[in-house]
């Protein structure tokens, strides 16, 4: 299960986690604007969607072990092109090429072995330690990262010159490349290789059949593309820091650090309330409070009488959005999902799930840019309002169908 973990958030750093946590040096460095770097998600997303699918069956047909060490040495070897700090053409065919190497060979493989270690009874508590602990590998790894930022740039990171500030974006990018090349070589040695006949017994093709035929399973889809949007929210809040509240970039990649000490404690706590309650209505309830936080969000002033809310709200929004994070797959086993149906699920759920990888990026980026400062981000705010309420209603259906106890009548022979 480290193993897991650590090889599950490291391939994601190199694509997420330079634009997340430091995402004003990212834009000034590489020269893009946040309407092209929203484009650059877009075509990882599109390239992710594609790869989803087919990920996931195959996940039910090869062990993880390989797959998951192939999945981060192509990543880490695009970290290698990263660091020339190429323009935006080659940047996204990179992004594009990211988008394969994390899923199609990554996604279904990690959720299947994930929902085998956890069982039928703690499913939650399963992909909360899972999600908790790549919340703490993430935080870990961006504290290296900002730790030798911070020695390359000068005290008054205004005063930096574009040079340092480049080398200072190099040194981040080398530092999940390395990650990345020894998370592959522990998931080698670490990760066990189960029997073979309890991958091949089936065919993909009927398995990617079978669930698209459920209507739980894309309810399941639904809530996890409100759940990403409220994810893909979070890495606005270090331009956020810079642009509103007046912070220096390294200040602001500090407030992204600091809210991922978060993940770890909300997912876990999620995990275990999901599984001594319901996922679906811990989701619910996760789903409200971001409404609301972020609707205080969008209608607060920044004035120094107003800060305090503003950072209570920020690092309330930190903790829900982590917790929907830590269960949402929990779904899996109270959807009653077939275990041995995991990947193709998982597959069908993530290509509609994470959508928000194509559209989110490129819409939000466009909302900042047409109104740069405090307006847009009032904007920013009460969109992300409106898909948490949309993510309740989705739950009302999700529960609904649950009640007609018809969710997979077709036999289960295995």
């Amino acid at each position: 299960m480290f193993a897991l973990i650590v090889a599950g958030e490291i391939v994601f750093g190199l694509p997420f986690h330079t634009a997340r946590f430091f995402r004003p040096t990212l834009l000034q460095v590489f020269g893009f604007t946040n309407t092209q770097l929203g484009d650059l998600f877009a075509i990882y997303g599109i390239t992710a969607m594609i790869s989803y699918f087919p990920g996931g069956a195959l996940a039910d047909r090869f062990p993880a072990r390989s797959l998951l060490t192939a999945s981060l040495f192509a990543t880490g070897a695009g970290g290698l092109f990263m660091a020339t700090i190429p323009p935006v053409m080659p940047t996204g065919l990179l992004y594009g090429f990211w988008g394969i190497t994390t899923i199609f060979l990554f996604w279904g493989a990690l959720i299947r072995a994930t929902r085998e270690w956890g069982g039928e009874s703690t499913q939650g508590l399963a992909f909360g330690i899972l999600e908790g602990g790549r919340g703490l590998v993430a935080v870990l790894i961006a504290s290296l990262a900002l730790a030798v930022f911070a020695s390359i740039m000068p005290e008054n990171a205004n005063l930096a010159s574009e040079e340092v500030r480049r080398d200072g974006m190099r040194s981040i990018i080398l530092v999940y490349t390395a990650a990345a090349f020894a998370a592959g070589v522990l998931t080698w040695f670490t990760v066990p290789v189960p029997d073979a006949a309890g991958y091949r017994s089936r065919h993909p093709l009927q398995g990617m059949a079978r669930v698209m035929r459920r209507p739980v399973i894309w309810a399941h889809a639904a809530v996890i593309v409100c759940a990403y949007s409220a994810y893909k929210g979070l890495d606005n809040y270090s331009l956020y820091a810079v642009q509103v509240l007046g912070m220096d970039e390294v200040r602001g990649a500090a407030l992204s650090t600091y809210g991922g000490w978060i993940r770890p404690f909300a997912a876990v706590i999620a995990g275990v309330v999901a599984d001594r309650f319901n996922a679906a209505r811990s989701i619910g309830v996760s789903f409200a409070v971001l409404m609301v936080s972020w609707t205080l969000l969008g209608l607060s002033s920044t004035d120094a009488a107003s800060l305090n809310l503003v950072y209570l709200n920020l690092f309330v929004t930190f903790f829900a959005v982590f917790a929907l994070r830590g269960i949402y797959f929990a779904l899996l086993e109270e959807n009653r999902t077939p275990p041995y149906l995991t990947g193709a699920a998982v597959g069908l759920v993530s290509l509609i799930g994470y959508t928000p990888e194509i559209f989110f990026a490129p819409i939000t980026g466009r909302i900042l840019d047409a109104n740069p400062g405090i307006v847009g981000f009032r904007h920013y705010f009460l969109f992300l309002a409106a898909i948490a309420l949309l993510g309740i209603c989705v739950v009302l259906v999700l529960l609904k169908l649950r009640r007609t106890g018809d969710l997979w009548p077709e036999p289960d022979t295995k």
